[in-house]
């Protein structure tokens, strides 16, 4: 199937084009059409998929068939900062040749952006992005219109909800048009989400795509290792790899911190993100990574989901996250699309449990690998010692908005 068979309008059409887009995914076959029939649908699917297309085509495709108007028509509700600034990328670059225009809306900045996003709620942006906190406080100034809209959007919805963001999503629903269509986009389907989908959609059309399964092109290992060894592995396993773009994950802003000081002073040049970063110093990290100018990146959890960053050749798991789910997410950052890469995880005597719960999650065993010559053995794989662990979540664009003319 091709893009040109779902029937978009001739301004989609040429974004796609010109974006070198020809073949949708499988959820964007499953979820446009759906979507294009005004059916509320919630999809899961693993990132990495394409379905941040698979919904902003067919609401652009609607925008573009009724026409831009004064009140916003469509909420997109997201976990994170940096997925909302990736998400209004998107949208830029699908709208490029129509005259819709988006702003993403999230905390962290000062008045100026606050007033940025307050003008374009109340001249009418088509579409939000937000995330919840931040789109309640503007909410409850009561100067936004919600009259217009026509859609909302849940994205990476068992995300939210593991943030505790289901009050904030359910305030949110309440003060909307009932008469709308409601989309929600998953990477998993635990009960709780069933349970949302049961309070917000409306005989939904159900659509799942290889759930919480890593992507086969990734080859997978580990490593048994102690602690004091981890930093002095990193530093071997990264030695003669000038030229690949590597991403080293940890749970811990402290272990962040200390990784990126360990490589810079071995002379491997790394940057990191975490939450004692500005705004603005995130977001010049990040856009340095899309853009090839880093190579290596050591980050926590916060770019675990929903980041879509092509050419990363390794993922480095420091540690092992506090959710099995996120081991998924986090190694999915490699191997995007039809790409191969390899993912790398470092197991201590603690952790064997918890991966073992990994590894019954994705059915698969992973490989432990043998520690490099001059290294001390590592602790033995025991995955009957149970020990608790606890992983912190770091969150954090303000877009410059305003009405475009259609080209």
């Amino acid at each position: 199937m091709k893009f040109t068979e779902f029937g978009f309008e001739p301004p989609i059409l040429e974004a796609l084009d010109a974006m070198g887009f020809d073949t949708p995914t499988p959820i964007q076959v499953q979820a446009i059409p759906a979507i294009m029939q005004n059916r509320d649908v919630i999809a899961c699917a693993q990132t990495g998929t394409g379905k941040t297309a698979a919904f902003v085509l067919p609401i652009l495709n609607a925008i573009c068939k009724r026409g831009s108007s004064e009140k916003v028509s469509t909420i997109v509700i997201v976990p994170t900062r940096e997925l909302a600034m990736q998400i209004d990328q998107q949208v830029e670059g699908l709208s490029y040749f129509t005259n819709a225009t988006s702003i993403a809306i999230y905390g962290g900045g000062d008045g100026q952006s606050f007033d940025s996003e307050k003008k374009a709620l109340t001249t009418g942006a088509d579409i939000v992005i937000c995330t919840p906190g931040r789109f309640i406080s503007h909410l409850s100034m009561g100067y936004f219109d919600t009259s217009g809209v026509k859609h909302l959007i849940l994205d990476e919805a068992d995300r939210m909800l593991d943030m505790g963001f289901n009050e904030d999503i359910s305030r949110i629903a309440e003060q909307l048009p009932k008469e709308r269509q409601n989309l929600m986009f998953s990477a998993t389907m635990p009960p709780k989400i069933r349970q949302l989908s049961n309070q917000l959609l409306k005989d939904p059309i159900t659509i799942n795509i290889a759930i919480s399964k890593p992507n086969e092109g990734i080859l997978q290992a580990a490593y048994l290792v102690h602690n004091n060894q981890k930093i002095a592995l990193i530093k071997h396993l990264l030695k003669g790899k000038d030229h690949d773009f590597i991403l080293v994950f940890s749970s811990r802003k402290s272990s962040v911190k200390e990784i990126t000081a360990a490589l810079n002073k071995q002379g491997m040049p790394a940057k990191s993100i975490h939450s004692d970063l500005t705004q603005q110093e995130r977001e010049a990290v990040l856009l340095d990574f899309k853009n090839k100018k880093i190579q290596l990146l050591v980050a926590t959890d916060v770019l675990s989901r929903g980041i879509d960053i092509q050419g990363i050749n390794l993922v480095i798991n420091y540690d092992i996250p506090s959710d099995a789910e996120d081991y998924v997410h986090r190694i999915g950052r490699t191997a995007r699309g039809d790409n191969t890469g390899v993912a790398i995880t470092f197991i201590n005597a603690d952790e064997c449990y918890n991966f073992s719960k990994i590894e019954k999650l994705i059915e698969k065993e992973v490989h432990k690998l043998a520690l490099p010559e001059g290294f001390e053995e590592g602790p033995k794989y025991d995955t009957t010692y149970k020990k608790p662990f606890k992983g912190k979540k770091n969150f954090s664009k303000k877009g410059n908005w305003s009405k475009k003319p259609a080209k």
